[in-house]
């Protein structure tokens, strides 16, 4: 505790941990790093080899292991945004003591859930997911996969029993979406939510009050 009438220290730099995996759903993770990157100074990424085919399929961008930057990725540059190899292990990320304000992994395929739910750290993006159940950090997944078996639904209430956060990427419609753009920011706007981040990608549900 701060003793009374000191100084207040420095506000933290704000840092989030982003992973990619190899499930169908890229451009929900190109848009929220995008959005992500206007709210957190230093963002940590970490895509698997699955991630880059998958991203190169989906959106069409020219993206691979030997050209990954800000600029293939997101089409400019972004400051904010560090990559970080998948095998390694003395990054910041897979240490308890780098402090961070969550991670999030979108999409999730079920592979990656799996083996967070079991505690197998094999790679970055599970070791530092780990990480954020074992100092009960804020962890979002992002699954995209249909329709899930009983191993699955298994994985992913002992992912939520953990302290995780499930976060399937399924699109409301409420809001009347015209795009597929608008179809990608509804689930966008939701992980902004959990994160604690104010968005205006999708608007929150409004109600009138009842006549007295």
């Amino acid at each position: 505790m701060d003793r009374i009438g000191a100084a207040s220290p420095p506000p933290s730099t704000r840092r989030l941990v982003v992973a990619i995996t190899g499930a169908s759903g890229a451009p929900y993770a190109i848009r929220f790093l995008e959005e992500a990157s206007r709210h957190y100074e230093e963002i940590y990424l970490t895509l698997s080899d699955q991630a880059l085919q998958v991203i190169s399929l989906e959106t069409g961008r020219a993206v691979n292991a030997s050209n990954l930057s800000a600029e293939t990725l997101l089409g400019h540059s972004c400051p904010s945004l560090r990559f970080v190899n998948k095998k390694d292990y003395f990054s910041p990320p897979a240490s308890g003591s780098f402090r961070h304000d969550g991670m999030v992994i979108v999409p999730c395929s079920m592979g990656t859930a799996g083996r967070i739910a079991n505690g197998i750290s094999d790679d970055l993006v599970t070791r530092a997911a780990d990480v954020c159940l074992k100092e009960r950090r804020k962890l979002i997944l992002v699954p995209r996969e249909m329709p899930w078996n009983l191993i699955h639904l298994r994985n992913m209430m002992q992912l939520a029993e953990a302290g995780a956060i499930i976060l399937p990427a399924c699109p409301g419609f409420y809001h009347r979406p015209q795009t597929i753009d608008d179809l990608v920011n509804h689930v966008v706007g939701r992980i902004l939510q959990q994160l604690g981040i104010e968005q205006t990608l999708v608007p929150q549900w409004q109600f009138e009050e009842p006549d007295a």
